[in-house]
Formats: C-alpha cells, structure tokens, sequence
C-alpha cells in the first residue's frame, strides 16, 4: 500500500502522468494530469486499486483531494473510474457545497453521474464531509483508514467507527480499537 510517492514527472498523458524515483516510473491516473509539470519533482498523493485483473495508481496533488476521492469511492454504484473527473473538473469545496446543500443538478454535469448516482452520493456523503473539514486535520487517519480496506472492510463502516478513534493514539492503537469497534 501506498501512500505517496516524491520524483519527477517524465510523461504527462491525457489520463495520467509517470513519475520516476528510483529509477522507476510509476503510471499514475490523475484527474488533471495536465497541472503537472514536466521535469519537475512533484510529491504525488496515492491510493492504490487493486482487482483481481486491474492494479491501478490514483494520485491526487493534496491529502483533501484523496480524502474526497476516497469518500467518493466509497458511495455505492461510484468507482474510480467515476470519482476522478468529478475531482478533474470541480473545486472540492464546490462538490462538499453540492453534497450538503443537495444539489443534484451540480452533481449531474459530471460525466457519467446521472440522477440515480447523484442522489445515492447525496444519500452517503450528506453531512459526513463537513463533519471531517471541521475536525481539524483529516490526514491523521488516511494510514487507519488504508490499513482497514486491506483488512476487507467497506468505508462505510471505517467512516461509522472512525469518529470514536483518538487522532492521537499510534496507528497500531488506533487499528486495534478500530477493529473492537468494527467487531461490535
């Protein structure tokens, strides 16, 4: 499991860009890979898709891009696929602002979401996001949160129990209080 990578972006594509570090390039799908600059090291934030036929590299430019990209992902009927041009080409303080104030227009004119998924991401997301912003720093839990998907658990339920986790506690505190809860 990833969580980012630092090096310098040697090919930019209209779906993704590659960055090498240590002598390797790594192809990672961006929703904007045409904000990157050639040449230039860039710290590239990861999240890793894993099937049994696809091993994907998302990267994101900040932590609050993966964070709503992971939340995105988590709505039922919404993929990757899905979730990363709805990070192209809105603001995420613009798709947080749609969620909550339930504007399903704002969400249809991404490609691919129609009526049916808007709403379902309305259903999911309304309330959890705002929620997090206004916790301070949402990092403190992307490590918990990666270490429970591999373990097969669903974020929806690592949202459910990760409001009762310390941000303070280390990640092996927070993995085995976060398993009692899911357990329950």
């Amino acid at each position: 499991m990833y969580a980012y990578i630092k090096g310098i972006v040697t090919d930019i594509e209209a779906g993704f860009i590659v960055v090498e570090t240590g002598g390797i390039g790594y192809q990672i799908y961006t929703g904007n890979p045409y904000s990157f600059n050639e040449g230039e090291e860039y710290t590239v934030y990861l999240y890793q898709y894993v099937r049994e036929d696809e091993i994907s590299l998302y990267g994101f430019k900040t932590k609050e891009e993966k964070d709503l990209f992971l939340r995105l992902t988590s709505v039922k009927g919404l993929g990757c696929k899905m979730a990363l041009p709805m990070l192209a080409s809105g603001s995420i303080s613009g798709i947080i602002d749609a969620i909550e104030r339930e504007n399903v227009l704002y969400l249809k004119k991404f490609p691919k979401i129609g009526d049916k998924v808007a709403r379902q991401i309305i259903l999911d997301l309304k309330g959890k996001l705002v929620a997090k912003e206004d916790m301070g720093s949402t990092h403190n839990f992307d490590e918990l949160i990666e270490a429970l998907k591999s373990l097969g658990y669903k974020t929806s339920d690592i949202n459910k129990v990760i409001k009762q986790i310390n941000a303070n506690d280390d990640i092996e505190t927070q993995i085995k209080n976060a398993l009692k809860l899911l357990l329950k």
